[in-house]
């Protein structure tokens, strides 16, 4: 699913469930796991794009993590359904941030908002600029 709003561009939904083995104690999804389902929309957005994951790492490039920030404003809990989107916030050739909601499916508040940043990277974990190593990709987040 595709929700085209704000400056980002389109923002790119992957729906999934929160697993019983996701709860702690008290029944709520833990903090924790908010950024593996922004990592799935992040995954659905390259792919609904017309890109992988698996292409840029069998094409010799790597996306590490240099950042990540989570806003918790509503507990989610076991199977609720949740809707994560993810669009592209800012780019400049090297570095390139996502952004994301999550939404629990049947109810109007969102949940939980985020952030993570990236850095191109070689297999050496060199950065690299995306215009030269990957132009697809590059004109791809700046049209985002």
């Amino acid at each position: 699913m595709t929700l085209h709003n704000g400056s980002g561009g389109a923002m790119v939904f992957h729906t999934l469930r929160v697993r019983y083995s996701e709860t702690d104690q008290m029944g709520v999804a833990w903090h924790g796991h908010h950024v593996a389902w922004f990592e799935a929309a992040r995954v659905e957005w390259l792919r609904a794009n017309g890109h992988s994951y698996s292409q840029l790492e069998q094409a010799g490039f790597r996306m590490p993590v240099l950042r990540v920030s989570c806003e918790y404003r509503k507990a989610v809990r076991f199977d609720d359904e949740l809707a994560v989107g993810a669009r592209v916030a800012e780019y400049n050739g090297v570095r390139v941030s996502f952004e994301y909601e999550i939404r629990a499916v049947g109810r109007a508040a969102v949940v939980a908002v985020g952030l993570t940043e990236h850095v191109f990277t070689d297999q050496a974990m060199r950065p690299v600029r995306a215009s030269r190593a990957l132009p697809e990709v590059h004109a791809l987040l700046r049209q985002a």
